[in-house]
């Protein structure tokens, strides 16, 4: 398995106003435009607004639905300055700050100055 990273898809309503995006997703998604190898490193899925988001639900509970999140493989070696959860047997990082320094620390990319 590769590591799975969720992001919001953009122009999503919330209560009836919108459309909006998700600024905790715009720069993770920079940092895949940046570097579009990570793209075929990392599976990325789009998830809809409203809740259950259920593709994060089915890996990391109900809890832990928010985006972005980055789920780990299981063989994934993590840099001692991520932080990472766990949840249903699972790893994953949901501060996108964390989720840039592991994806660029993991793939050997430049970090963030």
């Amino acid at each position: 398995m590769k590591d799975q990273l969720f992001l919001m898809k953009p122009g999503f309503t919330n209560a009836g106003i919108g459309p909006f995006y998700c600024g905790d997703s715009v720069p993770v998604e920079g940092l895949l435009s940046f570097f579009p190898s990570l793209r075929a490193a990392v599976d990325v899925t789009y998830v809809d607004f409203p809740r259950p988001r259920r593709a994060i639900v089915d890996l990391v509970g109900e809890d832990h639905q928010s985006v972005p999140v980055l789920v780990l493989a299981d063989n994934a070696a993590v840099p001692p300055s991520v932080e990472v959860r766990s949840a249903n047997g699972r790893h994953f990082i949901d501060d996108e700050r964390h989720i840039r320094t592991y994806l660029s620390e993991r793939h050997d990319l430049p970090t963030a100055g």
